[in-house]
């Protein structure tokens, strides 16, 4: 039976628009392991405080306020931080093994799935960007990046004779493309005030805040003309390149662009706004789309020069250590009933489910004239974290500007500030703002410490303060402290607002 000419035509459109090569896929795979790594290492400079019950968040309080029946979360099963310890070590090794590319598809699963587990423990501290790199880290079980500069390839190797196809379409690929397109486009549609679309105020007041202004932002902030037009083109950006990966011809090019103009956005933004890894994630993301001749290029003239000369030795050292394994791994791997010509349309079947899955949750979050998602039917996405939400300073940015005073009293009768290492309280802003924060994560918790939904949290930061500052200083303690935020809102036209005091919590003893 032949296919009518019109599914003819769309599989070659879906196959021109959505294959990808597997060389860049490779390239995902190793950024995106070395951005898990890193993140890894920074939230483990505050294992305790972010993940443990003698932090900021006890378990019992995420259990109550902030958790899903959907969820999931080895981390959620023990408040001791030694139990972290152990399951962040976990985590490292998989994606250092996502990274060389060893068992790439179980490493890919086990990394995802701790990372899952990781994101759940504390809400409170996630921005834009770790759901991004969950949604990557998703869609690349399905996706085969590591054929290519891995330790699975090297074996594959010797018992290959041709040389390796670099082209793959899949629905996998559809979806990875159309994940990145989504992020944009969905993000600009929440984008729907006018100081977004028509009146261009809105980088204006991302820059008025001190608590995320960068250098670069702070030397182009008292030009309103330039804000707004890098408003109005960060919009129309944001709207309409995602489009660009879908139009059938000239598709290398059209790839290019979007790779070259989103690097560029993004190395803006982490020059001008503090953003944690969110810059680094999102740069990760478009390395999957680079075309055939690029990679061609960089493969013959940087790629290659590097695993060349020790490929002999990497073959043997790899079929000495796992050549016992992999044979256990392929008969456990082929019990399933279903025929191994058969899996390929089973898993491509379920990933255009969850590809439509995903489209419905991100346009039932715009204002688009669309039937939402039911609530009875995002328990699925709530279960596989397939949530998502693109509300970068959208649909206006936050006002509510300011700086943090961690006034405490000592024994002495003399107030110190613990955000200023101990110095005299003094009110005044800072000289910079951004430098209070230790990390993006702390900052983030900052931000969602002042919404009054989150009231609930503020004693155990409190507490948390008293006794860290406490232990660490047993000739200087302090007997109360009070939290307090120097409200100072974004005004329009460069007016100054008068800083206001605002007590947010006050404790007087660290926790039994």
């Amino acid at each position: 039976m032949q296919y009518p000419a019109q599914m003819k035509y769309l599989e070659r459109y879906l196959r021109r628009v959505f294959t990808v090569d597997l060389r860049a896929l490779a390239l995902m795979r190793i950024w995106l392991a070395s951005i898990v790594l890193l993140d890894l290492a920074i939230r483990a400079t505050d294992m305790e405080a972010h993940y443990s019950n003698m932090g900021v968040l006890p378990l019992h309080v995420l259990h109550q306020h902030l958790w899903l029946p959907q969820f999931f979360s080895l981390h959620a099963l023990s408040g001791l931080w030694q139990f972290q310890l152990l399951l962040f070590i976990l985590a490292a090794c998989f994606a250092f093994c996502l990274l060389l590319g060893y068992k790439t598809r179980l490493a890919t699963v086990a990394t995802w799935l701790l990372l899952l587990s990781l994101q759940n423990r504390n809400p409170l501290i996630e921005q834009g960007g770790d759901d991004l790199l969950r949604m990557l880290l998703f869609w690349g079980i399905f996706l085969p990046w590591g054929r290519f500069y891995s330790a699975d390839a090297v074996r594959e190797r010797t018992l290959e004779t041709a040389a390796p196809a670099t082209q793959y379409f899949s629905a996998a690929t559809a979806a990875y493309i159309l994940q990145v397109g989504l992020v944009y486009f969905c993000t600009a549609l929440l984008k729907d005030s006018p100081e977004w679309r028509t009146d261009g105020t809105a980088l204006y007041y991302a820059l008025s805040l001190d608590q995320i202004l960068m250098p670069l932002g702070r030397l182009i902030y008292p030009y309103p003309e330039l804000l707004r037009t890098l408003t109005l083109i960060t919009w129309y950006t944001e709207l309409l390149l995602p489009f660009l990966l879908l139009i059938p011809f000239y598709t290398y090019f059209f790839r290019m662009v979007v790779v070259v103009v989103l690097v560029g956005f993004h190395i803006g933004i982490s020059l001008t706004l503090f953003v944690g890894l969110f810059y680094l994630i999102n740069i990760a993301s478009v390395t999957g789309l680079l075309p055939a001749p690029v990679m061609d290029w960089l493969d013959r003239r940087v790629l290659r020069s590097f695993r060349r000369p020790k490929l002999g030795q990497f073959k043997q050292i790899f079929n000495k250590l796992s050549s016992p394994v992999s044979i256990n791994v392929q008969v456990n791997w082929q019990k399933p009933g279903i025929p191994k010509h058969a899996l390929s349309p089973v898993r491509n079947g379920v990933v255009v489910a969850l590809l439509f899955y995903c489209i419905w949750w991100n346009f039932s979050t715009t204002n688009l004239p669309l039937h939402k998602i039911p609530d009875s039917s995002r328990w699925l996405g709530y279960l596989l974290r397939l949530d998502q939400h693109w509300g970068m300073f959208s649909p206006v940015v936050f006002k509510d500007d300011g700086w943090y005073v961690l006034e405490g009293y000592t024994s002495n009768g003399t107030n110190i500030d613990l955000n200023q290492e101990g110095k005299e309280v003094n009110y005044s802003k800072p000289a910079s703002v951004v430098s209070l924060f230790k990390n993006d994560r702390w900052r983030k918790y900052s931000e969602n410490y002042l919404f009054v939904h989150n009231a609930h949290i503020r004693p155990y930061y409190c507490n948390y303060l008293v006794r860290r500052w406490n232990e660490a200083h047993p000739t200087q303690p302090i007997r109360q402290l009070e939290v307090i935020y120097m409200k100072e809102p974004s005004l329009p036209d460069y007016e100054l607002a008068v800083p206001t005091r605002e007590v947010l919590c006050t404790c007087a003893n660290a926790p039994e």
